[in-house]
């Protein structure tokens, strides 16, 4: 097989060996031919479009809904290694529900001067209603993910944090079952981390931060609605964990607490795993023109009649000028340093680290500090000059709303682009669920950049996906 390593290979090592993790699934599929490859891929792009495993693109030339890119070459991850991701993805955590319960309530690392008061204050994402309110078991961020890449020097990095409204991992569930149904012969002998567990584990978590009265709580997924580019995954989710998904006209508030309303009548809810932004939850609260939402709905969440997740104002923490803090963070709340490494990053806000950026956009990537699915983003080495000189006009004109990295070299893993394996860069979205507890799902979603040379892995900007291999050692 003619492949050529490009930086850091996660199958492959510099002299084009194959990783100590990656020598039995490598055996295997040198018993392989590139045309039974070929029909292996096609065979689970049809299987895809068959199940209506779809997600949505607004404004795509194409339509809206298109069936989701997978690649059948899957990224493995040696069990050790993810050992130590997973305690950085628990301590990372844990941590940042600390610092959000903090900063609605005590503020304390406001008060000792760890995380500058105006850098909250003025981030999108903080919510004032949330001041004085504390959810169940301290926990904000029921359902996080948290984008890892690695370097060309090999060190795994946590590129940002995603703690609002988190979307992907149905993918992850659908993967693994595609690829076991279609590529079945290169699982025998290899002990992989399974990854069926998580609508259990999810509704376990869920149920735990119900309020105390409920001793039956019922749980339901609240949705936008069939236009949502993550419609597949609450349709999936709430299939899966059995419970119903419903639209914000399907629930009502009744003093204070919270009821489905059914052919039967009015049936209390006790938590609701709410796939709305903040915006649009209560238009008594936050957008007074949302249709999306229920009216009531905080007043509910505030009298502890009902748990939400992710709990309103949870976004303050994965602001992207925050995320430069959170090193600090765990040390300030753990007394431990991080154990997985943030990107370097330049606040605009802060006046020296803004001029920096605005001299070396040639060499930096720049985001806004709250969009998301890579949007808005200036990837310096490779924009225009054009491009750049906008893009400075953006910075002066609000830098708060902006910080800058440096670009990496994300790994690649062997792609199948025709019929031959290219590498292709990629990036990793583990999910990690808190309540009582906490819970590390094995891999996650692997995002690669089917174009090559690219490193923008996004689904919406023509990313794919892979599955991910976790070995138990």
């Amino acid at each position: 097989m003619q492949y050529q390593c490009q930086g850091f290979d996660e199958t492959f090592d510099p002299e084009g060996q194959p990783r100590p993790a990656c020598t039995e699934f490598y055996r295997r599929l040198q018993m392989i031919g590139p045309d039974e490859l070929g029909r292996r891929q096609q065979a689970a792009e049809l299987q895809f479009r068959n199940a209506g495993i779809t997600f949505n693109v607004y404004g795509h030339e194409d339509g809206v809904e298109k069936v989701w890119p997978f690649d059948i070459m899957p990224r493995v991850l040696d069990g050790e290694e993810w050992s130590r991701i997973e305690a950085g993805l628990r301590q990372r955590v844990i941590a940042l529900n600390l610092f959000i319960d903090d900063v609605y309530n005590e503020r304390r690392i406001i008060r000792d001067g760890v995380v500058p008061e105006e850098l909250l204050q003025t981030s999108k994402t903080y919510r004032p209603e949330m001041q004085g309110f504390s959810p169940t078991h301290k926990a904000w961020c029921h359902v996080n993910g948290v984008d890892l890449v690695r370097d060309k020097d090999g060190q795994i990095y946590v590129l940002e944090d995603n703690l609002r409204c988190p979307s992907g991992v149905s993918y992850v569930l659908e993967n693994r079952e595609v690829m076991k149904r279609s590529f079945s012969q290169v699982f025998h002998g290899v002990s992989i981390a399974p990854v069926e567990e998580y609508p259990e584990r999810l509704l376990q978590t869920l149920l735990s931060c119900a309020p105390p009265s409920a001793h039956q709580p019922l749980a339901v997924v609240l949705t936008p609605g069939v236009y949502n580019s993550a419609y597949f995954e609450h349709t999936f989710l709430a299939q899966q964990m059995g419970v119903q998904l419903v639209q914000g006209s399907d629930l009502t508030v009744v003093d204070d607490v919270v009821f489905l309303r059914t052919t039967h009548g009015l049936h209390r809810v006790d938590v609701i795993y709410r796939r709305i932004d903040d915006d649009f939850l209560d238009p008594e609260c936050f957008r007074k023109d949302s249709c999306l939402g229920v009216a009531g709905l905080m007043r509910a969440y505030r009298a502890g009649n009902v748990a939400l997740a992710n709990a309103p104002g949870t976004g303050v923490a994965d602001d992207k000028a925050v995320y430069a803090y959170v090193p600090e963070i765990i040390k300030y709340y753990l007394d431990e340093d991080a154990i997985l490494s943030n990107v370097p990053t330049y606040l605009c806000s802060d006046g020296r680290q803004r001029e920096h950026v605005l001299g070396n956009l040639d060499k930096l990537v720049v985001k806004p500090t709250n969009e998301s699915g890579g949007y808005g983003i200036l990837m310096g080495p490779q924009a225009s000059e054009e491009d750049r000189t906008a893009y400075a006009d953006l910075i002066r004109s609000n830098p708060r709303n902006y910080i800058a990295q440096p670009m990496l070299q994300l790994s690649t893993v062997p792609t199948l682009i025709g019929d031959r394996l290219e590498p292709r860069h990629v990036d990793l979205r583990p999910f990690v669920l808190a309540g009582e507890s906490v819970y590390v799902m094995p891999g996650g979603l692997t995002r690669v950049a089917l174009n090559a040379g690219s490193m923008v892995v996004n689904s919406s900007q023509g990313g794919g996906s892979k599955d991910t291999w976790v070995l138990r050692n």
